[in-house]
């Protein structure tokens, strides 16, 4: 057997299978969401998921096959080109719902850049933090270290924010903190980054927030304190996203029917399929849909802390753990904003939502994550049989 047959064959197929069950249920979600809405022409945009899917798909295998050892040769170039392209859609990029988050191409297509910058910050860290110190002894500070982590993980950030995806930056520093959690920086500089970031939250709130945000956040909270508030203005979407959740109960009003909050109209289309993609899919299968739809991550995130436990070196640790740190707050966050628990950012679900950029990275990046469980075991040609190399001259 060749070695790209025993490594397809050696690839984890629980967690393949896991992540391949929630695309499907995904397909089926932004079909269901989208089939009655011919005349805003979103009845189709499921055919291009699944095209998005293709991709992903091949971007997955390919990263599954090739030794992630590349991160250490590729991780410094794929890290400055998702800030260049950061820099480029700042100055350049097509402007959509306030967010100056993407460029375009040639025959019309959009990608979001943010979404290239954080896999590659992801890649970049993790090569950071598992081979800074092997550059000077000076970097075995743990306080150095410390520094020129957040500086890494802080300029995609920054950047992020400035082009007004305040929910993608967000998600980004969960993952920092978890991958500087687990690159042997102990937890007592955590804490004092944590308090120090605490301190600029106000300064955050009132001068790093567009007053639209602003609002958002008021709203929720005079919504869980009973006041009220303007359900056709402000507290529209999360009006009838609890509405359209609370109504579905535990068995759900069922897939396609054409009596759904969303399918009457009440939820904006676009969002529909992306941000309230789980609004929709909890009124159609009602709770145990989505207690069904969260196991399934929780079997996934799960798989994938198996994978970095058995990781070969930190490397690929520190990858495998950015990728659950993204997923996680995406999770979180997305579904959090759908029950007024987070603020509503518009941020999707990995893998459920539409989206093509986003679903393509997504699937790289556990394609990486698969790699590090293909190749914790080296991978040589077979010796040939009758060989013994200790009596060769």
């Amino acid at each position: 057997m060749t070695p790209l047959l025993r490594k397809f064959f050696g690839m984890n197929w629980i967690l393949f299978a896991t992540m391949a069950g929630l695309l499907v249920f995904g397909v089926f979600s932004i079909y269901s969401a989208c089939w009655m809405r011919e005349s805003d022409g979103l009845s189709r945009v499921w055919k291009t998921q699944i095209v998005s899917i293709t991709i992903g798909l091949a971007g997955y295998f390919i990263a599954s096959m090739i030794d992630y050892k590349w991160v250490r040769w590729a991780g410094i170039p794929f890290y400055l080109l998702g800030v260049g392209l950061l820099v480029f859609t700042i100055f350049f990029g097509v402007e959509v719902y306030g967010q100056k988050g993407w460029m375009r191409l040639p025959g019309g297509r959009t990608i979001q850049t943010s979404q290239v910058a954080i896999a590659g910050g992801i890649a970049f860290l993790a090569l950071t933090l598992s081979g800074l110190h092997k550059l000077h002894p000076i970097f075995r500070n743990h306080f150095l270290r410390l520094l020129v982590a957040g500086a890494v993980g802080g300029i995609p950030f920054l950047l992020v924010l400035a082009s007004g995806d305040f929910g993608s930056a967000i998600v980004w520093v969960p993952v920092i903190g978890a991958m500087v959690l687990v690159g042997s920086i102990p937890f007592r500089y955590l804490i004092v980054v944590v308090l120090c970031a605490t301190m600029f939250l106000p300064y955050a709130y009132f001068f790093g927030l567009k007053d639209y945000q602003k609002k958002r956040i008021t709203v929720q909270i005079d919504m869980l304190r009973g006041r009220k508030v303007d359900t056709l203005g402000a507290a529209y979407n999360a009006h009838y996203n609890l509405l359209a959740i609370g109504s579905g109960g535990f068995t759900g009003k069922g897939f396609k029917n054409p009596e759904t909050i969303n399918n009457k109209g009440f939820i904006s289309p676009n969002t529909a399929i992306n941000d309230f993609i789980f609004a929709v899919l909890a009124e159609e299968h009602g709770f145990r849909g989505a207690v069904l739809m969260l196991s399934g991550f929780l079997l996934l995130l799960m798989q994938c802390l198996f994978v970095a436990f058995y990781s070969r070196d930190m490397l690929g640790r520190l990858i495998v753990v950015g990728v659950v740190g993204l997923f996680f707050a995406h999770i979180f966050q997305n579904v959090g904003m759908n029950l007024l628990i987070m603020p509503i950012t518009g941020i999707p679900l990995p893998l459920i939502s539409y989206g093509g950029t986003f679903i393509v990275i997504v699937m790289f990046l556990m394609g990486l994550v698969q790699s590090v469980w293909v190749h914790r075991i080296q991978y040589a040609p077979a010796r040939p049989e009758g060989l013994d190399v200790d009596h060769l001259d």
